[in-house]
């Protein structure tokens, strides 16, 4: 329900914005579609990793691995696989949301998600470059850490 009231809202802005500038309206639609076409491969790709895994493997085995039971040995080895992948945030959450569907658990979850977006494994040589190697790895441990105290509280909210 909430999806249909957004794209009616999106609809009427659309047209509020076509009425007020057709070029500037066209041109913002040029662009989207442009990007839509840069994000469409890499989206697609990390659908067909997600779909081909959870056809591999079943929701009792996504949640032995990394289901609420796995305990912290399923929060580290979420939080390794998130700081390893480089996945954009409009792939990692609809990614998290399957993956909670499948049986993981929310804490788990929290550390794939959070260390996804804030450690950058493979793009520590581009950090070296700009940032220098001793800014960049500690950047990137404390993110790591900080990963672990946000599925803490992200498990603790949850479980209220």
């Amino acid at each position: 329900m909430n999806s249909y009231i957004l794209y009616g809202i999106t609809i009427v802005l659309l047209i509020l914005s076509f009425y007020k500038d057709k070029k500037k309206t066209k041109m913002s639609l040029k662009k989207a579609w442009k990007s839509f076409e840069n994000i469409l491969p890499e989206f697609m790709v990390v659908i067909l990793i997600v779909g081909l895994l959870l056809a591999i493997l079943n929701p009792e085995t996504i949640s032995k691995v990394i289901g609420a039971e796995s305990g912290w040995l399923g929060v580290i080895l979420s939080a390794v696989i998130g700081a390893i992948t480089l996945i954009p945030a409009f792939v990692a959450f609809p990614t998290a949301a399957l993956l909670l569907n499948n049986g993981a658990g929310y804490t788990q979850i929290a550390a794939f998600v959070s260390t996804l977006m804030m450690v950058g494994i493979v793009t520590l040589p581009v950090e070296f470059k700009y940032f220098g190697k001793k800014l960049s790895i500690s950047r990137n441990l404390l993110a790591f850490v900080f990963s672990f105290l946000v599925a803490y509280l992200m498990g603790m909210v949850v479980t209220l």
